[in-house]
């Protein structure tokens, strides 16, 4: 197994609280939720960026997680890892040309592990419906906790349902003030009619400048009035501990 390194950068505090936040509620969602694609209805809103952020989250808390990049018709992933030679992509497996160990790469990540997107195949959707897709699926769902599968944005082709057919479960990413609610609720009913539930979705790009304000706000009066609450508890345990 080929190693590749992340160069991706390390979050702000708010970002990895999301992040953590997420991984939580898709660990609620229950253990049957093994394989999950992730799309969004437009390019550019963020999509292989957040699903990469939750594949590290994830596999920091301990989970075994394989992240496949079947974006096969323009796939960034790529470009968030530090990777010394050519690398075999998920369309020559796809294709038949080689096994799915040999695409497999570990990451200096510990318990995640990836697949590049490979070439760009000229019928993406017939390699994504095949039956060599269904069987990758089925003989790692034993060896990760999560397989999670970011896939072409739902809006513009159909790929992204035809991988949901095969998942537990799908995650939308939207971008905050960018996509209509009809918009979105068209993608929900295109993962609907595929037969796979939408466990949620994450608002992306959020302009976090008032949040930050509010947070600081809060920790800043909030902090120091349980400060002083630990104090006066101490002292008052103390006093009880004396009485008796």
């Amino acid at each position: 197994m080929q190693k590749v390194k992340l160069k991706v950068k390390k979050l702000d505090y708010e970002s990895a609280e999301s992040y953590r936040a997420l991984r939580t509620n898709l660990q609620f969602c229950g253990e049957d939720k093994k394989t999950i694609v992730v799309t969004s209805c437009t390019p550019d809103e963020g999509k292989s960026t957040a699903v990469l952020h939750l594949a590290i989250a994830l596999s920091e808390y301990g989970k075994r997680v394989l992240l496949i990049d079947a974006d096969l018709r323009k796939s960034v992933m790529i470009g968030n890892f530090a990777v010394s030679k050519e690398l075999k992509g998920f369309t020559h497996y796809l294709s038949g040309q080689i096994e799915a160990e040999e695409v497999i790469c570990s990451t200096d990540s510990e318990n995640l592990d990836v697949i590049f997107a490979g070439p760009f195949p000229p019928n993406p959707t017939e390699l994504l419906g095949s039956e060599r897709f269904k069987k990758i699926l089925k003989t790692k769902r034993d060896e990760y906790d999560y397989i999670l599968i970011d896939s072409a944005p739902l809006g513009n082709v159909i790929d992204s349902a035809v991988i949901a057919g095969e998942c537990d479960g799908a995650i939308i990413v939207i971008e905050a003030e960018c996509i209509s609610y009809r918009f979105a609720q068209e993608i929900k009913e295109q993962l609907d009619k595929s037969g796979c539930p939408v466990l949620g979705a994450i608002l992306n790009k959020v302009d976090t400048r008032f949040q930050k304000y509010y947070s600081y706000y809060y920790r800043k009066r909030y902090g120091k009035y349980y400060k002083s609450y630990g104090k006066r508890y101490g002292k008052y345990y103390e006093y009880e501990k004396k009485g008796k």
